[in-house]
């Protein structure tokens, strides 16, 4: 198959998927450039500063990694329901609109960056709400994309007369993935009231209706590159939503112990909180348990090891990271150090990062006509990416645990001891150690992209359909 052959919907997933590669750049980027700050704090002085950089890293993940969902199941939704996706022509028009708002807002953020406290700036720049900051207008257009490609998927299944039980779980997560995100336009003058919503959209649009849709995109994964039976991927989709909507919900009370709500959130958020990566492990492990019976045959090596890297380390990442810190008696100390970012870099990556870049390699080669994905060049960027976060992740993990201890339990939350923490040898060592690591992704970055885009030349082996992974 090559690009020409492509379904009007899969040429769109492609361009969805190019776009978030090139802005997976972008974020790590100023995710170096942030990383830079806390070793030179006055580095870009009266010229760009530190927010803008590290809202510009946060922003751009989110984004990134929603078009690589959205190009994912554009990719897979004629291949699941047998037809063209219903209202192709307003998915392609809405992706130009959603780079345009992309572009706008960046460049907003780099040339204007702040303005008055007035509500032209929450509409033109900046609306100050944490990992939202994009102007309303541009989260406007954010919900006209999303109930677009609400549209198609519910349009194409209804044209199809046919419902899988994967395309139920993604049709039923289309309604809160819509309707969360309207959370983010409310400005409450009641800090704990503003928090305990903001904390809705931050937590159930992103880390429960995301974890559902990339449940979905790893169950068309494991059938087409593991020839996983349906019956196995869709029943560990179930318990997923089910999960979700216990352990997710509830879990959501670990953001709540100290912004005002009652005490009985302590115990419930701890708990259920470690429970929601459960079901994608649990799906995977089944997968390759299943695979293993039939010796691991794959067509596609590095999509192969990236889907298992990603049940992995979203457990570990999201589940053992984020379960370490959300006992009160901890988080207590941990909430808001280095220790919280070291959880969020691991959780992040291993819950979605790991899974869109399984998606690029499939795609990749079903359209260069690739028999057998294989090769040394995807084993340097899956090393050097994974060697990297790991190093990032441990590196924030040092420094998070020097301010636990040292600002929180030593000194006691003050702004003095908060100075002392940020002074001493192990949290600059850690800050040192991330920007190091985080080169290395970089690398990592350089020649995955590389491998994408020169595969075809070393890869092709028509004689091998199929090798053991």
């Amino acid at each position: 198959m090559d690009y020409s052959a492509l379904s009007r919907s899969q040429k769109l997933a492609v361009r969805y998927l190019i776009a978030a590669v090139t802005l997976f750049g972008v974020m790590i980027v100023f995710g170096l450039l942030t990383a830079a700050y806390y070793i030179q704090p006055s580095l870009l002085y009266n010229v760009f500063n530190f927010n803008n950089s590290k809202i510009l890293h946060i922003d751009v993940l989110v984004i990134w990694l929603l078009m690589g969902f959205l190009g994912a199941v554009y990719w897979y939704l004629p291949k699941e329901l047998g037809r063209e996706v219903e209202g192709i022509w307003l998915a392609e028009l809405t992706f130009w609109v959603f780079c345009a708002v992309v572009a706008i807002v960046a460049l907003v953020f780099i040339f204007v960056q702040y303005g008055p406290a007035t509500e032209s700036t929450l509409w033109l720049i900046n609306q100050g709400r944490k990992y939202v900051e994009a102007p309303r207008w541009a989260s406007i257009g954010v919900v006209a994309v999303m109930g677009v490609f609400a549209y198609n998927v519910i349009a194409t299944c209804m044209k199809a007369h046919r419902m899988t039980g994967i395309m139920w779980v993604l049709v039923l997560d289309l309604i809160p993935l819509l309707l969360v995100y309207l959370d983010a336009f409310p400005s409450d003058p009641n800090m704990s009231r503003d928090l305990y919503w903001w904390w809705w959209l931050v937590h159930m649009w992103v880390e429960s209706t995301w974890e559902v849709l990339i449940g979905c995109v790893m169950a068309l994964v494991l059938m087409d590159v593991m020839g996983t039976s349906r019956r196995i991927v869709e029943t560990w989709l179930y318990i997923e939503v089910m999960l979700v909507l216990g352990a997710g919900i509830l879990g959501l009370g670990h953001h709540y112990f100290w912004i005002g709500t009652p005490k009985y959130w302590l115990g419930i958020g701890g708990f259920f909180s470690a429970l929601e990566p459960l079901p994608l492990l649990g799906m995977v492990v089944h997968a390759v348990y299943d695979a293993g019976m039939h010796r691991l045959k794959t067509a596609n090596r590095p999509a192969f090891y990236w889907i298992t890297t990603e049940a992995f380390l979203n457990f570990i990442g999201a589940g053992i990271w984020g379960f370490m810190m959300t006992l009160p008696q901890i988080n207590l100390y941990s909430h808001g150090t280095q220790w919280t970012v070291s959880h969020g870099h691991f959780a992040f990556y291993g819950a979605y990062v790991c899974g869109i870049i399984a998606v690029l390699y499939v795609v990749k080669q079903k359209v260069s006509g690739i028999a057998f994905m294989d090769g040394p060049a995807w084993k340097w960027g899956y090393g050097l990416l994974n060697f990297g976060m790991v190093g990032m992740v441990m590196a924030l993990l040092v420094s998070g645990m020097t301010q636990a201890l040292v600002g929180r339990a030593e000194g006691g939350s003050t702004l003095m001891a908060f100075t002392v923490a940020s002074e001493n040898p192990w949290f600059i060592s850690g800050m040192y150690a991330r920007l190091g690591f985080g080169v290395i992704f970089a690398l990592g970055y350089v020649v995955l992209v590389y491998n994408l885009l020169t595969a075809p030349r070393h890869l092709v082996q028509p004689d091998a359909q199929v090798q053991t992974a």
